[in-house]
Order: structure tokens, then sequence, then C-alpha cells
């Protein structure tokens, strides 16, 4: 199975999407817990369902069972702003959420999960991917 992870910050839509297209991806998965900002841009949920059948022929499906609460984000951004703290929480809500039961392989397989910060690195959506390859084992992730 491969996995596939982006960011939209700091990049503009031509970057995005040609991204997207340079891969065998057939679906964009929204690990966001909000899609509608219009801090977003492109980004938005509805635009972005449209410029991803458009552009690059792709699905796209809203997920916001592998999104973080809101109140664990406020808890980070604004009162620990630990990234470990946030990591060890975040893995603690994915395993009593049983991610791994509550979404197939087959949404996922070849699938991009899509979030807004710019890297991977500090991202829930690294997380996400790391825990499944952990759970489900022939995971091939890719950092686009």
């Amino acid at each position: 199975m491969k996995l596939f992870t982006i960011g939209f910050t700091k990049k503009s839509a031509e970057e995005f999407f040609s991204r997207l297209k340079k891969h065998p991806i057939s679906r964009l998965v929204d690990v966001r817990l909000n899609n509608v900002s219009q801090l977003a841009g492109f980004a938005k949920r509805e635009d972005l369902q449209f410029f991803l059948r458009e552009i690059c022929g792709m699905e796209y499906a809203h997920l916001p069972i592998l999104a973080p609460t809101q109140e664990m984000l406020d808890h980070y951004r604004k009162v620990e702003k630990s990234w470990t703290a946030y990591e060890e929480r975040f893995l603690e809500l994915m395993k009593e959420r049983g991610i791994e039961r509550s979404v197939t392989m087959e949404v996922l397989d070849r699938a991009c999960l899509l979030c807004s910060e710019d890297t991977a690195q500090h991202c829930h959506r690294r997380l996400v991917a790391e825990y499944l390859k952990e759970k489900w084992g022939d995971v091939e992730i890719q950092h686009l």
C-alpha cells in the first residue's frame, strides 16, 4: 500500500496541484478539522473538490476522525506549545478512536493525506501515516 501526505501552506496552487499530479494518487483525504476557513485559499473544501476533479482527476474525502480535536489544537497552540506532548496526546487519541479499524486500507491506498502544515515534520498527517503503517504493516509513506 502506498500513502502520500501533503500540506498546502507556503505553496501556490500551481505547485500544490503539480505535485499531486506527478504521483499515482487516486484520492485526496482531508484530515483537517476545519476545511472551510477563508485562510485556506484554494484549499477550502468546495474549491478543493472542484480543482482536484478538474485538474488532477482525483476524488476528495474529508475524514475528521483522522484530525485532532479542537480542544487538543487549542491547548497545543495557546497553552503548552510542546510538539512532544501534542504528539503523545494525538497518538493516544488515534488509539482510542481505533482509526486502523474505522478507516479501511482500500480508502487510503494510493491516497494523499492533506493538512495545512508546510512540512510533515510537525504535522498530525505524518503521525496518522506512521500510526497506520505500524498497525497495518505494509504501508509505504511518501511526503510530498
